[in-house]
């Protein structure tokens, strides 16, 4: 871990024993650990739902828990977070963590492609107003379509990674995950419907808002 990033994590206070057993089992019984949330990120996912105050919200991507714990911490009570995580083999330490946290009947598991599982909320008629996007890097445009549909006006998409550790700017890197970060990144800027912004935190995040319908952009 290097300077600025132990002096991040010791002046934010997201942390706690829940949190710091999840970062440990995450590295002794995972393949790739680096995925696992960390400060500052989770202070501000925390922060984030508490100024927001959505009744639901939709987490792409949780991996071991961690981000849907932080956002969990933040929720007014009667309020709930459904998170996607499509592989299933650290479903015993994601509800584990989830037990250990107290706060596991805010938080509802869905195992599953979110390609799948977002359209099938839509038919359902679920509503939500705050998103968090952190799966599948080539998916990132089809994620924000999706959860753009089930966003009430005044709602807030999150996703993390748009950076990618700085391959982005870069356009020598054409792997498919950065340009699946590119694309996410022009897709929303050009998107008239929302306001946005991008941010240099951690390994860069974007955030916008849904307009109300008379905010849209028009004709003329």
């Amino acid at each position: 871990m290097d300077a600025l990033q132990r002096y991040l994590e010791d002046h934010s206070k997201g942390t706690g024993p829940v949190l710091e057993w999840l970062e440990r089992e995450t590295r002794y019984r995972t393949v790739h650990p680096r995925m696992l949330g960390n400060e500052p990120m989770g202070s501000f996912l925390t922060l984030l739902v508490q100024m927001i105050r959505p009744r639901n919200v939709l987490e792409i991507g949780t991996f071991t828990g961690y981000s849907a714990i932080c956002m969990a911490r933040g929720l007014e009570p009667g309020a709930r977070i459904d998170t996607i995580e499509i592989f299933d083999e650290h479903n015993d330490l994601i509800r584990e963590a989830f037990r250990r946290s107290g706060l596991e009947e805010r938080i509802v598991l869905h195992t599953g492609d979110a390609l799948q599982v977002v359209p099938q909320m839509h038919r359902e008629g679920r509503r939500f107003q705050l998103a968090y996007i952190d799966g599948n890097k080539r998916e990132y445009c089809t994620y924000y379509r999706d959860v753009k549909a089930l966003l009430d006006p005044g709602g807030y998409i999150v996703a993390d990674n748009v950076l990618w550790d700085g391959k982005v700017w870069d356009q020598r890197n054409r792997d498919a995950q950065t340009e699946g970060i590119r694309a996410y990144n022009r897709l929303v800027m050009q998107d008239d419907e929302v306001s946005a912004v991008l941010l240099p935190f951690g390994d860069g995040v974007s955030i916008c808002r849904k307009h109300a319908p008379s905010v849209c952009k028009t004709s003329g």
